[in-house]
């Protein structure tokens, strides 16, 4: 019987017209046991849709059984600490985890990130971020590149950070693993320093074409190859930037706000800003005070965009909106940047 045909009224109820067409690809011979997987469901907190979009999704749990299958591994997730409304949404997103055998794959690629780890909460920070790390050769991945890791002096505590937070890097190939930690040193980031792994997430993520389009981008716009080894060191995710980023941030910084190109590379995490939701309306509240001589020109331009929401707010908006109503306006967009005043 196709469950798409089911009139038993529990799946009428379940399956939405996606979960109907994905359904005609399984024969459900046994409804009893595609009960037993629903009642399952519903018993660890999913809703009526979170079922739909996982039966659309992966049909052939409805034929799962709910005793040797299905209902350990949710049992062991649990045990990590995904209770309440975590475990449906952590598997509304990575339902394939359940695929795996729970002894074979599963429970032995946990342990080996724990031992790295240490904790469930850190354990379930990493699987939020990959949980395909489950089907992977520990043995000829995960524990080389951690054992390059530890012979080039990276903290175990780092090491950790790394794993918990970028887990992909460390499931590369080995050969390729050894380059890219080759590179991260060449590009001046000290193996003991925190800006380490995050170099090595960063390179990690994006192409070695790429890179080197980036770095010869950064070049053509003025940096020397002392400051763009200075920018990446303080600010690896900006290897992470499009090179259309770059270029437009680069191009306003200097053309439209009067910064030379050398001045902007001791101040890499502008890249990581939204041009137009952050660096532009901040220019127009900074020019409106400057104009109305309400700030003085000789403070840091570049520190001031760089810093947190709220204290700009504080020091910029909050204090003068009764002197300088406009800058409410300025701050919102309403008065567009054109340009500093001399």
């Amino acid at each position: 019987m196709k469950l798409s045909s089911l009139v038993i009224p529990n799946y009428q109820r379940l399956v939405s017209e996606k979960a109907i067409s994905a359904s005609k690809l399984v024969n459900i011979r046994n409804t009893k046991n595609a009960d037993r997987v629903l009642k399952l469901l519903r018993t660890h907190g999913f809703t009526q849709s979170d079922i739909a979009r996982l039966i659309s999704k992966q049909p052939h749990f409805l034929s799962r059984r709910v005793d040797t299958n299905l209902g350990p591994k949710i049992e062991f997730l649990q045990s990590l600490g995904f209770v309440g409304p975590a475990l449906p949404k952590f598997l509304r997103f990575n339902y394939q985890i359940l695929l795996y055998s729970l002894k074979n794959q599963i429970m032995p690629a946990i342990s080996s990130l724990k031992s790295v780890v240490h904790t469930n909460e850190n354990v379930i920070h990493a699987l939020k971020r990959s949980w395909r790390f489950v089907f992977f050769n520990f043995p000829k991945t995960f524990w080389p590149n951690i054992s390059t890791l530890r012979a080039n002096r990276v903290p175990e505590l780092h090491i950790e950070r790394l794993v918990g937070l970028w887990l992909d890097s460390v499931l590369c190939n080995v050969d390729l693993f050894k380059e890219i930690i080759d590179e991260a040193k060449a590009m001046g980031f000290d193996p003991g320093s925190k800006s380490f792994i995050l170099g090595i997430a960063c390179i990690s993520r994006v192409s070695k074409s790429k890179r080197e389009r980036k770095l010869e981008l950064l070049r053509s716009l003025g940096w020397s190859e002392t400051e763009l080894g200075s920018a990446l060191t303080v600010q690896p995710m900006l290897m992470l930037c499009s090179e259309e980023k770059i270029r437009t941030i680069m191009h306003f910084l200097v053309n439209k706000v009067g910064l030379m190109p050398s001045d902007v590379a001791m101040y890499p995490n502008v890249f990581l800003l939204s041009l137009e939701r952050n660096i532009i309306p901040r220019c127009s509240v900074l020019n409106l005070l400057m104009s109305k001589g309400l700030v003085k020109k000789n403070f840091c331009f570049l520190g001031v965009l760089t810093m947190g929401k709220a204290r700009f707010e504080k020091k910029f908006v909050t204090l003068w909106k009764e002197d300088c109503p406009e800058v409410i306006k300025a701050y919102e967009g309403e008065i567009k940047f054109q340009g500093f005043v001399n």
